[in-house]
Parts: C-alpha cells; sequence; structure tokens
C-alpha cells in the first residue's frame, strides 16, 4: 500500500473524480478544522481513507474507514477521523504551520482507487520572509531524451521568522490541463548562500532534473510554502522538439522565460 501512496507524488492536483472536487481553504494557526468527504452507502467492500501530502515527506496515513454505517474512530493527539451522516470527517485540533499541505480522500474498492476529493490546506501564520521566487531557463534546444534542469531561486531575509525549512514544489502546466499537476517535492534543502552585506536577502537556489519525453511540454512552476502562505515563481515554458511523422520535418522548440 505504501507503493501505491508514493505515487501520489505524480498525481494531478484538482483530477480526482468526473466532478473534480478539490478546494483550498485557508486557516489561522491554532484553528480546528474539519475536512468533510461524501460517502454513499452501498453493499460492496469499499473502504475510504484521508492521506496528507507535505513537502519533503512521505504520504500520511491520517484514517480509515468502510463505506457502510461504521462507529469505530480513528484518533491521535491532534487528528480525528470519524464517520457522520453520509460522509467521512477528518477533524484538525489546533492546527499548526506544518499542517500546511495537500489532503486527499481516496476510495478504494479492491484493486481500484478512487480520489473523491482533494484540498489543499493553508495554514495562516506571520508574514512570510521571502522576497522573491525567481526561476532560471535554458535557451538550448530540447529534444525527447535530453536532460534538462529547471532551477527555482528564493530569496528571504537571513532571520526567518517561520520555524523549518521552506517546502518546494514543482508544477507543470501543459497546454491539454484545466489545472497544474504536482510533479515534484524537494526532500532536502536547496543550496543556500548568505551574503556578507547587512539586511541582505538568503539565496537559495532549488533543483529540477528530469529526462525530457515528447510529452513534457508545458510551463514548469516553482512553488514555495512557507509561514502557511505559498508563492508561484513566474514559470518556464518547455517546448520539446516535434518531428512530424508525416511531412518527416523536425520542428525544433527552445525553452523560454515567461515575464
Amino acid at each position: 500500500m505504501m507503493i501505491v501512496f508514493y505515487f501520489l507524488l505524480m498525481l494531478r492536483v484538482g483530477r480526482c473524480t468526473d466532478d473534480q472536487i478539490f478546494e483550498i481553504k485557508t486557516v489561522d494557526v491554532g484553528d480546528d478544522v474539519t475536512l468533510t468527504c461524501p460517502r454513499q452507502e452501498s453493499e460492496s467492500q469499499e473502504t475510504l481513507f484521508w492521506v496528507r501530502l507535505v513537502s519533503g515527506n512521505f504520504p500520511e496515513f491520517l484514517g480509515g474507514t468502510f463505506i457502510f454505517d461504521y462507529k469505530a474512530v480513528n484518533k491521535t493527539p491532534r487528528f480525528t477521523a470519524e464517520q457522520g451522516p453520509g460522509t467521512f470527517l477528518l477533524h484538525i485540533h489546533e492546527t499548526k504551520p506544518s499542517d500546511t499541505g495537500v489532503y486527499y480522500c481516496i476510495k478504494v474498492n479492491q484493486l481500484k482507487m478512487t480520489f473523491l476529493k482533494g484540498t489543499f490546506l493553508r495554514i495562516k501564520g506571520p508574514e512570510p520572509d521571502i522576497s522573491a521566487v525567481i526561476q532560471d531557463f535554458t535557451s538550448d534546444p530540447v529534444r525527447p531524451g535530453d536532460s534538462v534542469t529547471l532551477q527555482c531561486s528564493v530569496l528571504s531575509d537571513s532571520e526567518s521568522k517561520c520555524p523549518g525549512e521552506h517546502s518546494v514544489f514543482w508544477f507543470r502546466a501543459g497546454s491539454d490541463e484545466s489545472h497544474p499537476s504536482l510533479i515534484y517535492a524537494h526532500g532536502n534543502g536547496g543550496e543556500c548562500e548568505n551574503s556578507t552585506e547587512a539586511r541582505s536577502p538568503q539565496k537559495c537556489v532549488y533543483s529540477f532534473s528530469k529526462n525530457v519525453g515528447s510529452s513534457d511540454a508545458g510551463t514548469y512552476y516553482c512553488a514555495v510554502a512557507t509561514c502557511g502562505e505559498i508563492l508561484f515563481g513566474n514559470g518556464t515554458k518547455l517546448d520539446v522538439e516535434v518531428i512530424d511523422r508525416q511531412s518527416g520535418r523536425v520542428i525544433i522548440d527552445d525553452v523560454e522565460h515567461l515575464n
């Protein structure tokens, strides 16, 4: 089951079921939050799960239940998963900045897994210490099979107001997609350097590398979560060389920076 959950890292944000139930919820630090998932009773042996995805961590199992009425409750000091009338609820007690992440409600029926609902929970805390998110790009032509490295520079105050490191995600928006796809979450800190000048910002560089396929064209965004805020870079557009099989023509595009 852990192998199945690991592939959540590659799933499309906003693409859950045909209804595409995905929401963004913002709360203050210390608030109590309840996330709701629909539960329709049936005679099949279906189960429901709440799973959380936070940058840098494996997906976390928060609780599970059956599709039929079931009184058992999954409870930890701050998380409670239990049934309500026609629902499967996740209660989060006294939210912390580290609770910022994506929460999925999943229905499992034997070998079939369906995403019923996704929620990006944003915990609002102190003002972000980030002053800029800058994306670098390469100007060389990109062909299928080439290795491409995208970089994201994060400028922040040298004295962070928020505990912990920045959480950095990479999203891809293809021309045929209405929602960006989450494709990578950094598990370790970037390469950081401190300026010798007083009050100069700290610069951390995060890199993402992959071997390009013909379907990888699109706009890649770097997103940084800190202090309960999420800040996006201005995007890097990746155009991949395409071969027209009918005419045999080779069309070479480049990678360009979006302003």
